[in-house]
This record gives structure tokens, sequence and C-alpha cells, in this order.
């Protein structure tokens, strides 16, 4: 309730005010209080008890132990999702169901669920008015219908498969009993359901098993007429007997290859020894002739006597010319048992030759009658894989079908739910809860009460207080903060008008209006919000910029941690803090060519701390522009201030690098015009930005004293 005209005074409301008010009216308010709960206190006591209970059902799968399933049937668990509960809770309100319960409990008879078979007078003149539809030419069970699901609730407990069925009457013992009913007529339905179902199946299953079993019958009878016709004889479970032949011979060809070889390879070795003149004992198979051993056996007792007979007689001696005689006898018997032997191998090997023709002359037939048995035996694995499938559907029926006759002929059938509460008859009424109204009630009125009489004490303007502006001394001024900046003749105003109206000379105007943007309000500000970030914008250029380092030095001496970024495009502070202009900066970092703490560098003149303009491509830069937000959140934890210099950029460049929300914006506006200043202040507060801070240079001060602050 603020204005800044000087023929309007701002006013507050007074909070004191309105309570002495509520406070002078106090008896009214408790009276009222009183009377509306004791009306409600009266009202509730009047109104017949209503009580309420509630049965629980556990949706879930019974199957039958002796039913042989030890895998769910398809589709069971449909009963068990979401919507499997939800068509549960339907059923249980289906018009069938409460006809059902109604007739087993009579509840026809009951006046409470057909109050219209004795409608009163009233009701009777609205008919007769037309205004109201005779109740009575509905049938009574449809008026009973509808009273009972007035009075009915059912509803699934959040994430579970439990039903709950609730029931309000004016007796309790019935409030209880019809719950327990529903409960009982639908588990009779459900199972009755699965009965029939089971009685269906079993019916439809008859013929088509009968169906089967002639299907099956003819598919086995075409697989042995194809075999017999074909010739495929099985040899085994997956081979036929031409298959089986065909390896049988493949397997004597081999065996009749190796011993060939090993015939014709001991008879080339028993050649190459007489060949060479080895002494035939040296070879296997010479060795193991029966004759060559006993050959052998005479050779060494020949042997032994002619040395016996050295000792003693001389060469010439008969005896020993005799035995010298057999001795060469027995050599020449051992070379043409030698003989004998290879011819032996020899032949061996013709006749291993003789049968490895032989067999692959049949080996060749058989290939032949295997290629045309694999062709027949195509048809005929087709045939089989019919049979096949006819033969598994007609022992998939077979056990459908036994398990619903032995369901059916048990009755096994239990339903798909089971009751895990049973109603409890009720001690105390649901409604109406008297104490509970009455007090709710009471409070209704009390805040009521008191809310229309503080409403009219805003509207008669009791309420409201004159509220007084100060004019601060020059010492503790702060900087002007313009939130919603107004039109450029209200900035005016502002600064050309002192608190009581009256105007100021020229001279002390320009030292007030000096002294409200100074850099040195400006930093005080800053410190008494306890700003974190700020965007200086300096429209006049490099004038600005250096005015913002003043402002960042300036802080810092304060025992500030301040951190400057220069997003300007001269790079003025860049020039007037860094130690040299290629250190790398914020392009470098949106460019992710350095890491984080390269790119921050001490002023060479204060304590303040600058992210340089950088030496990296600007455009390249700017793609990464987003993580500047990030770069100056991730500041503000090691910095009590972040100051970002963008030079003169305008609103909609400053929105891209700065949130609206928390962020100072600074118009560092040295030797810029009074109208160019509103121009900017308007764009950003069109833009969303409400807290703008002018800066327009530093506070006069004595020539005589150094400037610290200058670069």
């Amino acid at each position: 309730m603020s204005s800044i005209s000087g023929g309007q005074q701002d006013v507050d409301i007074d909070l004191g005010g309105l309570f002495r008010a509520v406070w002078e009216r106090r008896v009214r308010v408790l009276l009222a209080t009183a009377c509306v709960a004791g009306a409600a206190f009266t009202t509730a006591t009047m109104i017949a008890p209503q009580y309420q209970s509630e049965a629980r059902l556990l949706i879930e799968s019974r199957e039958p132990e002796f039913s042989g399933a030890n895998q769910a049937t398809p589709g069971s668990d449909r009963v068990f999702d979401e919507s499997g509960i939800s068509s549960q809770v339907q059923v249980l309100r289906s018009a069938d169901l409460i006809k059902q319960v109604a007739r087993n409990m009579k509840l026809h008879e009951r006046k409470e669920f057909d109050p219209s078979a004795e409608p009163s007078a009233l009701s009777d003149l609205l008919v007769m008015l037309g205004v109201k539809k005779n109740p009575l030419d509905l049938p009574p069970e449809e008026r009973v219908l509808k009273e009972f699901e007035s009075k009915l609730q059912v509803y699934q407990v959040e994430k579970s498969r439990v039903i709950a069925i609730a029931f309000t009457s004016k007796d309790p013992k019935l409030a209880a009993a019809i719950p327990d009913e529903m409960a009982k007529v639908y588990l009779s339905l459900q199972s009755g359901a699965k009965l029939d179902s089971n009685s269906e199946a079993s019916r439809w299953l008859e013929p088509e098993i009968a169906n089967l079993r002639e299907k099956v019958r003819e598919a086995e009878a075409k697989v042995a007429a194809y075999r017999a016709s074909s010739g495929l004889l099985p040899a085994g479970q997956t081979e036929n007997f031409a298959t089986r032949e065909l390896t049988d011979i493949s397997s004597e060809l081999a065996r009749v290859r190796g011993e060939r070889a090993n015939a014709e390879a001991r008879a080339k070795g028993v050649r190459a020894a007489l060949a060479d003149g080895r002494a035939p004992d040296t070879l296997t198979d010479v060795v193991g002739s029966q004759m060559i051993q006993r050959l052998k056996e005479n050779e060494a007792n020949v042997r032994a006597q002619i040395a016996d007979l050295s000792t003693s007689l001389l060469d010439g001696h008969p005896r020993l010319k005799a035995l010298k005689s057999q001795l060469e006898g027995i050599r020449q018997q051992i070379r043409a048992e030698t003989q004998k032997v290879l011819v032996s191998l020899e032949n061996e090997a013709k006749v291993g030759q003789l049968r490895e023709e032989q067999l692959l002359q049949r080996l060749n037939t058989l290939k032949a009658q295997s290629a045309q048995a694999g062709e027949e035996e195509v048809g005929l694995r087709a045939l089989e894989r019919e049979a096949t499938a006819q033969r598994q559907l007609l022992e998939t029926y077979l056990a459908r079908y036994r398990e619903a006759t032995s369901r059916t002929v048990a009755n096994a059938t239990p339903a798909d739910a089971r009751v895990i509460s049973n109603a409890v008859v009720p001690s105390t009424p649901n409604f109406p809860k008297v104490m509970p109204i009455t007090v709710v009630a009471a409070l209704a009125t009390f805040l009521i009460g008191c809310v229309v009489i503080m409403l009219g004490e805003l509207f008669s303007g009791r309420a409201l207080k004159p509220v007084s502006i100060a004019e601060p001394e020059a010492s503790e001024q702060s900087p002007v903060v313009l939130v919603e900046p107004e039109p450029a003749d209200s900035m005016l105003a502002l600064a050309n008008t002192d608190a009581a109206g009256q105007d100021l000379e020229p001279v002390e105007e320009t030292k007030t209006a000096e002294s409200d943007f100074s850099i040195e309000f400006v930093a005080a500000h800053l410190l008494d919000q306890n700003v974190r970030i700020a965007v200086s914008v300096s429209p006049g250029g490099d004038e600005g910029s250096t005015a913002t380092v003043m402002l960042a030095r300036l802080l810092a001496e304060d025992g500030q941690k301040v951190v400057l970024i220069d997003l300007s495009g001269s790079a003025c502070p860049t020039r007037l803090m860094a130690q040299s202009s290629t250190m790398p900066g914020i392009t470098n970092l949106l460019s992710a060519e350095v890491a984080f703490a390269e790119s921050i560098h001490a002023d060479r003149l204060s304590e303040a701390h600058i992210i340089p303009r950088g030496n990296s491509d600007p455009r390249t830069a700017m793609r990464g522009i987003e993580r500047l937000q990030m770069i100056v959140d991730a500041l503000t934890n090691a910095y009590d201030l972040v100051l970002i210099e963008c030079g003169p950029a305008d609103a909609s460049a400053v929105s891209r690098i700065a949130r609206r929300e928390g962020t100072e914006i600074i118009l560092s506006a040295s030797s810029v015009s009074d109208e160019r200043i509103v121009e900017l202040l308007t764009d950003f507060g069109e833009a969303g930005y409400r807290n703008i801070v002018l800066m327009t240079g530093q506070r006069e001060r004595d020539p005589d004293l150094p400037d610290r602050h200058a670069a």
C-alpha cells in the first residue's frame, strides 16, 4: 500500500487494532459459537444412528490338490492383476448378486429398504402435482435394489488383492449380516461358474477327443504305409536300414584298408631285409614263424656242437665237416622259409586289395540307395510330424478331459477367493459423530465470526494506520534499488524531491544523486543484502567496466572474497586486473580446454580474484554457455560474491547467463544519459528482473587523499 506521490500517505494494517476489535466483540462471538454448537449437538443427537460393518475377501487361486495340475491353467493369473481385481469388485456390486442377497434375507419386508412403501403427505402432494414420479410405480425389488446400493460400499484395498465389503444400516446386526451374506453368495456364484465351466469343457472335449483319435490312427497308418512302400525300414530310433548298412560298410572298408596297408608294409620290410643281406631273424614276421623258430633252435644246437668239438678236433675232422654241412643246410631252410613268409605277406596284401575293391563297389551302391532314401525320408518326416502333432494334441485333450471330469464328479471347484475377515456387529454408530460435529461447528462459527469482524474493520478503514517516512541521513544512505522500474518522470521526481516534498538546490541535488548511486554505497548494499551473485551491465563501455573493477576491489578490501568473471567484449577488466591478457580464462573454461582452478587468477592490486576473458575462440566458447550457470554455482561455494561483468549487454543477453530469481543486476552507467538509464531499467523490468541497482560513479572525496581503488 505504498505510493510515491507527495499527495498521498503510505498506510499499513494495524494488527493490534484487528485483535482489539475481536476482543471487544468477544461476547457476541462466543454467544454465536455456543448457539451453533448447541444446535449442532441437538441435531446430531436427533439423527437416527447409522452403523457400518465390513467383511473382506482375498482373491487367490484355490485349485484342489488331487487335480494333478502342478501349474496354473492358462489365464488363471488374469484374476490377480489390477483389472481382474476391479472386475471382481464390479461382480460384487452387480444387480443379480444384490437381488439374491435381498431375497435370501427378505429385505423387501424391512421398511428401511423400501421407504417409498409408506410415502409422506408431502411426497403424495408432489406426486399429484406431477413434480415427482410416483416411486410405487417401480417394482418392490427395484426399490430395494436402489436403497441397497446407496448403503453399500465395495472397494479394493490399496496395493493388495483384498476386496472390502462395507454396509451401513440402522440395525447393527443387519449391518454385519449383509456383508457376510454377500461374501457367501459371491463364493457360491464363483464356484458354480467354475463348475459350469468344467461341465461345458467336458461336453466339448468328448467329440473332439473322438475325432482326434481317428486322425491319429489315420496319420500313423500313413506313416507305416509310406515306410513300407519306400523301403525305409527302421534300424534304430534315428536311422533306417540303408543308412545303417552304409555305416557298417564304411567301417569295414576302413578296417580292410588298414589291414592291406599293414600287410604291404610288412612284405616291403621283409623284401628290403633280404635285399640288403640282413639276418632274417631280425624281422618280426620271420621270427614269429614256428618253422623258423624250430630251425633257429636246430642251428643253435649245431653251433654248440661245433664249438665243443673244435676244442678237441681239427677243422678237417669228418665230424666237424659233417656238422658244418648240417649248419649250412639249416641256413638254407631258414632262407627258404623267409621267402615263404614274404610270399604269404604279399598274398595277404593282394587279398586285402581285392576285398577293398568289393567293398568300394558295395559302398557306391549303398550311397545311391541312401541318397534315394534321404529324399524319401523328407516325406516320411512330414507324415511323422503330422502324426506326432495329432498325438500330442490328443494327449493334451485327454489330460484336460480327465481333470474337468474329476472336478465335476467330486464337485472340487472352490471359488478363487476366500473370506479373511468376517463382519463384526458394530457397537458404536458410524454416523452421526456427535462430538466431532459439535466441535467442528463451534470452531467454524468462531473462525467465521472473527473473520467477519476483521473484514469489517478493514473495509471501514479503522484497522489502517499511516506510516511515517523518515529522511535518511547522508552517512546512512543506501543505494537506490529499483524494483519494478517506473517511467522516466517518476525516477526523476524521486531523484529531485526529498521526503517532505521540498525542492533542493541544484548543486545539492547533483551531489545527493551521485552519493545515492556511488560505488561505495553499491558495495554497502551488496554487503547488507548478503548478495551472492551480481551481474554488472556497462552501457557506457570501458568506463562502466572500470567502475565494476573498482567495486570488486572495494569489497575485497572490506574482507569479502570476491571473484570477477570478465564476459565483456573489450576485456577491460582483464587488462586492469590480470597479470597478462593472454592468461586462460572463461572462454577456455567454457571450451573445456583448461581445468577449473587454472582459469582463476589473483588481482594484481587487491585481494580479489578474476577469471579473465581467456584466449580461446569466443564462438567455440559460446557453444558451452549453458555451463556458465554451473560454473557460477560452483564459485558461490568458495566466494562470498560472484561478480559477472557483461559490458554493454541488453536484457535478452543477460537472461542467457543469469537467473531471474536471486540475481542482482548492477547498471554501471557512468557518463550515460538519464533517458538511456530509464530505457535500460524498463527493459530489464520487462524481462523479469526485479532487483536492479544503479551505479554511476564514486562518491566525492577529498582531493588530497589518494584513490586506492583507481585502476
